[in-house]
This record gives C-alpha cells, structure tokens and sequence, in this order.
C-alpha cells in the first residue's frame, strides 16, 4: 500500500510539474500577447510600417510599440535600465528619421515600407511573442517589465543636432574606442559621429574573436574577390601588410599581394567581427585573424552604454556622449 500511495503521489507530482513548466508558460505568453495588440485609435498617435524580411509583409505599428520590439531584439534585457533607455531613444530617433524621410536608401528594400527588421541594413526586431518565448518562464515577464519600462519612460524621445533629427548608428562593441563615421562609410564627416574612448568594453565574454583559415582557402577567397591578385601560397604572411589604421583602431588600408583594399572591405569577405583584426601565421598552412570588438563601431557602442549606466550615467548622458554635440527633443505628431 506504501508503494502503491508512493507512486500515486509521484505521478501527481510529474503532471503539476508538467503543468507548471509547459501549460503555464503557454498561458503566460498566450495572454500577454493578446494584451498587446493594437491600441485604441485615441493611443496610436504615430505609426511605422514595418517590413518584415523573414515574413516578406509588412505591417503598420504604432511608433512606441515598434521601439520596444527594437529595444528587444538590439540589446541584451539583462543590460542597465539607463542603457536600455539610450538604446529606445536612439531606436526611436532612427526610426523616425525614415519614417520622415530624411534618412532614406538609394534603393527600395522595403517594399514601400518606411523600414526593415534586416538588423545589417536596419534595426533588428522582434515581437512581445517570439521575445518571451526566447527568454522563457522564468525571465520573460521580467525582462519585458524593463524593456516596457525604458520605452515608456523615454516616450517620444529622440536625438537632434542643430535642430535637426540625426542619424543614431550604433553597434555592440567598439573594442574600446568609437570610429568616425567617414572611416568606415563614404562620404563627409559627421559632425556628432566621431571617435571616442569607450571604457567597459572587454567584459563582453566576445570582445575577442579567432578565425583559422587554412592559407589555400585565404588565398582562394582573396582570388575569387580579385582576380587579378598575386599572392605567394608558400610565404603568404610576406604578401600582407597593413597600411594604416582609423582613428579607433581598425585597420583603415591593408595590402595583400599586388591589391590595396579597405579594412572593412576585407572584414566583410573573411565575415569577421570587426575591422579591428590582425593577422598571424597559424602553423605551416594555416592564418588565424583575430578581432577585437563587434561591429562596425559608429556611434553608440552597447557594452561602453551599459558600463556607463553601471557607474551612474543617465541616458542623455550616454547618448551625449556617443553622439557628441547633440541635444533631446520630442517627436511631432
């Protein structure tokens, strides 16, 4: 009877557990979605459409609700409360620089839509749903409090310079110190986008990146970018040379064989991190490429944000500080 009554005790054990750990979750998730559909007409005030890549639709949403999504998607939930709010403000200043037309593409990859959720031509986002269920039971409700939190306290927020409304990059983590906007992208200086020490950045657990190449595939790749290069298989590391760095510390020209290109030109055909890398011989046929930092590290640097925020700094003065010379408005309806 003992036996008997442990294992009935046991079997309600396992479908309360079962209960809790996969019935519960979905109720949670279920509910809190429902809760945040569309908001009254009277609530909406400014809305985005929004063209969903991975779902090739677009959608119209209301302004704040988009940014929490960003926010989400952009930025680790676990950061500062301060940091989270510089990155809503520079999420909403972004969006609705394009929502007014005064950041646009050369070519339309939006499908009409005033932005994407593509996170390498965009923002990233994602929706309240699919956020909650990556986070899970136990922090989801947590994290999204926060996130909800940084958006509302920070509503309508945004980033001017001179009156006019700016072009906010950001990025995860600068390596250290920020890159001037003309060292990575054509075209003139930006007078708020300039290069700035970025403290905190190497307790990012990735601050270091390592890629080993076998030398015959680097050369293959190097070959098939362009054709006309002539590199030594034998003595490769004899063909490379740097040329000079940006300001912040990326690698601005390098040379390989015959054929100068630019450091952001090579990070994109090796997928590297960043442009802060450097190059050794890995044994007989192999290099390795290690990089420091993540990102093209324009703008705000996430992890410099988040350490500031952990030593006291508001929001206005992290986006102060990133974006140099700019002051807080308000969006217009």
């Amino acid at each position: 009877m003992k036996c008997g009554i442990s294992v009935k005790k046991a079997v309600l054990f396992l479908l309360v557990m079962g209960v809790i750990i996969v019935i519960m979750p979905m109720l949670i998730v279920r509910g809190c979605s429902s809760r945040s559909g569309s908001l009254p007409d009277d609530k909406k005030g400014i809305a985005v459409k929004v063209y969903k890549n991975t779902e090739n639709a677009t959608e119209e949403l209301p302004l704040e609700e988009y940014i929490k999504g960003v926010v989400a998607a952009e930025m680790p939930a676990g950061f500062e409360m301060e940091a989270l709010k510089a990155q809503a403000v520079a999420a909403r200043t972004y969006a609705y620089g394009r929502l007014k037309k005064i950041y646009s593409s050369k070519v339309d990859t939006h499908n009409g839509a005033d932005i994407c959720t593509d996170s390498a031509h965009c923002q990233a986002w994602v929706s309240k749903e699919n956020a909650m269920k990556k986070w899970g039971v136990f922090s989801s409700i947590r994290n999204w409090s926060k996130i909800n939190k940084a958006v509302n306290e920070t509503e309508g927020v945004i980033i001017v310079y001179n009156g006019t409304v700016v072009n906010p990059v950001f990025h995860s983590n600068s390596g250290g110190k920020t890159e001037n906007s003309e060292d990575v992208w054509e075209g003139g200086s930006v007078p708020y986008l300039r290069s700035v020490s970025s403290s905190g950045e190497d307790l990012y657990a990735e601050f270091e990146n390592i890629v080993n190449i076998k030398v015959k595939d680097f050369c293959s790749r190097m070959k098939s970018e362009y054709p006309g290069i002539k590199l030594n298989e034998k003595k490769v590391m004899n063909d490379i040379t740097v040329l000079d760095y940006t300001e912040g510390g990326r690698v601005k020209n390098i040379k390989i064989g015959n054929t100068t290109i630019k450091g952001t030109e090579f990070r994109s055909i090796f997928s590297l991190k960043s442009a802060n890398f450097k190059i050794e011989q890995s044994g007989d046929d192999a290099l390795k490429i290690t990089t420091v930092g993540n990102g093209h590290g324009v703008g705000m640097s996430q992890w410099g944000a988040n350490y500031l925020a952990k030593n006291g700094g508001s929001y206005e003065e992290i986006l102060k500080y990133y974006y140099m010379g700019v002051g807080l408005d308000k969006v217009e309806e």
